[in-house]
């Protein structure tokens, strides 16, 4: 590889970067406009193993809307992130995948009397799909893996020990 190459790769790898670290900025921040903005106009989501949906970005946003409102308080850790470059029309990085691992603490509302604690806890993968546009990388397809979550246990159950 040259250096121009290298280079390019590098500033690929910092926007792909930082388009995850939007997603995860917009879920938390609740700004749906932006997380729409995020995808390609065909760009799809899939929520499914989280107990979701899966649509396009626009339904998506809607159903994300109304259910993160149980969760005033949230916040995405995106980390782990692998990335690999893929060939579209026999051009070499206009497309990329992304594989990132998350742990999700939220806050239910209501909940603890005042305390900013969690007391809802999920982690998992993501697989992001992403695509070289005219303005910029943009997201083709969000997987979301959810692995395991922690919850507040009914007031029936007894705690663990």
């Amino acid at each position: 590889m040259t250096q121009r190459v290298e280079l390019a790769t590098v500033m690929d790898r910092f926007a792909l970067d930082g388009l995850v670290t939007e997603y995860a900025v917009a879920v938390d921040d609740g700004d749906w406009e932006a997380y729409r903005g995020l995808f390609t106009a065909d760009g799809r989501a899939d929520y499914r193993s989280a107990g979701g949906i899966e649509g396009d970005a626009g339904q998506v946003a809607g159903w994300l809307a109304q259910s993160m409102r149980l969760f005033p308080m949230r916040q995405h850790l995106i980390v782990n992130r692998r990335v690999r470059f893929e060939i579209l029309e026999q051009d070499t990085g206009d497309t990329a995948r992304v594989q990132a691992d998350y742990i999700n603490p939220m806050k239910f509302a209501g909940h603890d009397g005042g305390s900013t604690a969690p007391d809802f806890v999920c982690g998992g993968r993501y697989a992001f799909g992403l695509l070289r546009t005219d303005d910029g990388w943009r997201l083709r397809q969000v997987v979301v893996q959810e692995k395991w979550r922690r919850a507040p246990q009914s007031r029936h159950e007894p705690a663990a020990t």
